[in-house]
C-alpha cells in the first residue's frame, strides 16, 4: 500500500527520524541534564527533584548497583513501584549500569509476579514496600536475592506514613540507604549501541502468560524522537508542566511522561494513587498543568469528579489518550468542560508504544487513531495475511524502528508475531478510511460472533455512553443457542431510575438488531487494569 496518511501530516512534522550520532538513551540524559541544570524535573506530594539533583541521585543508585551488586550490562533488574521519585531515580540508575529495567506492575498477584521474575530471569528487585506482602509469598520460587525496598517518603521528607516490610523477607537495602552507600563509590557507564537492550516490557497477559517485550535503546530513542515531531509545535523546551497519572510502569506513560517531556525539560507532576480523584482534583488545582495524557476510563472519572470543572484550565495546551478507544461521548464532555481536544493515540507494549497519533485543531476534529508517526508504515491485512485496500477492514501490521526487537526467550511468539519482512502483527481489528486516517475497530479478541455477523464491544459502549445517567459500560459475547453468541451489556449508572429496556431501547435507535445487547445487566464497579482498561476476561 502507498501511505495516504502523509498528505495529512502537520507541514512542520518529518516523514522520517535519524538517530544518527546517538548511540543509547544515556546520550539523551546527559544532553537533557546539562541544558535544564537546575530546573525542576519531578514533583511528588509537593518535593520537587532538579535535573542536577536526578543526575547526582542516579549516579548514586548505579554505583551502589554496579558496586554492590556486580551488575552487568544485559543483567535484569525488576522495578516494581508506584509514581514516586524514587521511581525516575532508580530508572535512570538502572539505565546508566547498562542493565535492562523489567517494568512490574506493583499490583501483581502472586502468581503473575513470579511468572515475571522467573521468565525475566531476576536476581534484583526495587519494590515498593506495600507489595513486599506479594513478594514474601513467592520468593522462595524465584531466583531473586537482592531486595532493595522503596517507600512513600523517601526522597519527600514530608512525613509520611511508613508502609511496614512484609518480616518474611530478608532486605538488602531500603532505596534510600543504596544512595547513601552509592554516594562514595565510582560508577563506569558502560559502551551502549542501539540494539541493546533496555526494557522488558511484559504485555497483560489476558490471553495467556504475559510475554516480555524486548525493547532496545535504538527503539525507545525512536519513538521518543516520533513523539517529539508530532509534538514540537505544542511545547516549548523548558516550560511544560506535566501531569503524570497513568504509572510509570506502564509503556505509554514510561515512554510519553517520563522520557520524551524529560528531553523536553518539562516539570512532571507525579500522581501516585490516580484512584482517588479528589485527591487527584487538587493536585490538579495546584499546578498549571499544560499536558495530560490518560485513559478513556480516566478521563471519565474525572469528569465525574466533583471540583474538576472548576479547576483553570487557562495553561493546558494538549492532551492524549491512549491504552484504549476514547470514547466519543467523554472526548466531547471533556472539550466542553476543558477548552481543550481529546486527542488519542495508539500503540502496544510491543511498539515502545506509539504507533499512530491524531492531533489536529480544536476546529478540525478527525476521529480514530490518527496517522503513523514518521518512519512507520501500516498496513490491513485479512485471516490469510493478504492486504487489504483502504476502506475495508481486518488485522493492522505496523512496521517502524520502535517495534520491539521480539520477545524473551520466546522464539516461536516472535515468528508468530513478527513476519520476515518486519511487521508486528498487532491483533487489533482496524482500517484505514478513505482520507488516509486510521481508525481501531476492537481487539481482535474480543469480537463477538452473533449469528456470524462480526459484533465489535467498543462500538456498542461508545453509544450506550451517550446515555443521560450512564457512567460507563463494558459489553461481552455470552453463549447462546439460538445465534451462538449474544451480547451482554455491563452497566454502572448514576441515575437508578434507568432501566434495561430504556437502554435496549435508545440502541435500537442507533444499532442494527444483532448488535443490540440481549442482556443488560447493571453493577456498580467494572473491572479494570491498574492503568484503567476493562478487563472483560474478569466480566466473562
Amino acid at each position: 500500500m502507498s501511505k495516504p496518511w502523509l498528505k495529512n501530516y502537520p507541514k512542520d512534522v518529518s516523514h522520517e527520524i535519524d538517530l544518527l550520532g546517538y548511540n543509547s538513551l544515556i546520550d539523551f540524559f546527559h544532553q537533557s541534564v546539562e541544558k535544564y541544570q537546575d530546573q525542576p524535573a519531578f514533583n511528588n506530594f509537593d518535593t520537587e527533584l532538579s535535573f542536577n539533583e536526578v543526575d547526582k541521585l542516579s549516579r548514586d543508585f548505579a554505583a551502589y548497583l554496579q558496586t554492590n551488586h556486580n551488575l552487568e550490562k544485559g543483567d535484569r533488574v525488576a522495578l516494581m513501584s508506584p509514581n514516586t521519585l524514587s521511581f525516575p531515580v532508580a530508572m535512570w540508575g538502572i539505565i546508566r549500569t547498562g542493565a535492562v529495567q523489567v517494568n512490574v506492575n506493583p499490583m501483581y498477584t502472586a502468581r503473575e509476579l513470579a511468572h515475571q521474575l522467573n521468565d525475566a530471569q531476576v536476581d534484583t528487585i526495587i519494590i515498593f514496600s506495600g507489595s513486599t506482602p506479594v513478594l514474601a509469598e513467592i520468593i522462595e520460587k524465584t531466583s531473586i536475592q537482592n531486595i532493595i525496598t522503596i517507600d512513600l517518603d523517601d526522597l519527600v521528607n514530608k512525613g509520611l506514613p511508613a508502609i511496614p516490610i512484609d518480616e518474611r523477607l530478608t532486605l538488602t537495602n531500603t532505596f534510600s540507604q543504596a544512595l547513601n552507600i552509592g554516594r562514595d563509590l565510582a560508577l563506569t557507564e558502560p559502551s551502549l549501541s542501539t540494539s541493546d537492550l533496555i526494557f522488558l516490557q511484559y504485555t497483560g497477559g489476558t490471553t495467556g502468560l504475559s510475554k516480555g517485550a524486548m525493547l532496545t535503546h535504538g527503539n525507545i530513542m525512536s519513538n521518543t524522537l516520533q513523539c517529539k515531531e508530532f509534538l514540537n509545535s505544542y511545547t516549548k523546551q523548558g516550560e511544560e508542566v506535566v501531569l503524570t497519572a497513568i504509572p510509570m510502569y506502564h509503556i505509554f506513560a514510561l515512554t510519553v511522561n517520563a522520557l520524551c517531556y524529560f528531553f523536553y525539560g518539562a516539570k512532571n507532576i507525579l500522581v501516585t494513587n490516580p484512584r482517588d480523584m479528589p485527591a487527584f482534583v487538587k493536585i490538579w488545582q495546584t499546578h498549571d498543568i499544560t499536558f495530560f495524557t490518560g485513559v478513556n476510563t480516566l478521563f471519565n472519572g474525572l469528569l465525574h469528579t466533583p471540583g474538576f470543572s472548576e479547576v483553570d484550565f487557562s495553561k493546558l495546551k494538549l492532551c492524549i489518550g491512549g491504552g484504549a478507544s476514547v470514547q466519543e461521548a467523554v472526548a466531547t464532555k471533556w472539550l466542553e468542560t476543558t477548552g481543550t481536544r481529546l486527542n488519542e493515540g495508539y500503540g502496544l507494549s510491543e511498539t515502545s508504544p506509539v504507533l499512530t497519533l491524531n492531533i489536529g485543531d480544536v476546529n478540525c476534529t478527525i476521529s480514530g487513531i490518527g496517522v503513523p508517526v514518521s518512519s512507520t508504515d501500516i498496513s490491513i491485512h485479512n485471516d490469510s495475511g493478504i492486504e487489504l485496500p483502504q476502506g475495508e477492514a481486518g488485522e493492522l501490521w505496523a512496521k517502524g524502528p520502535q517495534v520491539m526487537a521480539g520477545y524473551w526467550n520466546n522464539v516461536n511468539a516472535t515468528k508468530e508475531s513478527i513476519t520476515e519482512d518486519g511487521y508486528f502483527k498487532t491483533g487489533d481489528i482496524a482500517m484505514i478510511d478513505m482520507q488516509g486516517f486510521a481508525h481501531i475497530v476492537d481487539r481482535k479478541k474480543d469480537m463477538i460472533n452473533v449469528s456470524g455477523f462480526k459484533v465489535f464491544p467498543n462500538e456498542i459502549e461508545a453509544e450506550v455512553a451517550k446515555i443521560p445517567g450512564i457512567v460507563e459500560s463494558a459489553c461481552i459475547g455470552v453463549e447462546d443457542d439460538r445465534t451462538g453468541e449474544a451480547v451482554k451489556l455491563f452497566v454502572v449508572r448514576e441515575n437508578e431510575t434507568l432501566t434495561e429496556q430504556d437502554i435496549i431501547n435508545f440502541c435500537r435507535k442507533s444499532l442494527t438488531g444483532y448488535k443490540i445487547p440481549k442482556y443488560v445487566h447493571f453493577i456498580e464497579q467494572i473491572p479494570k487494569s491498574t492503568v484503567g482498561k476493562i478487563l472483560r476476561r474478569e466480566l466473562k
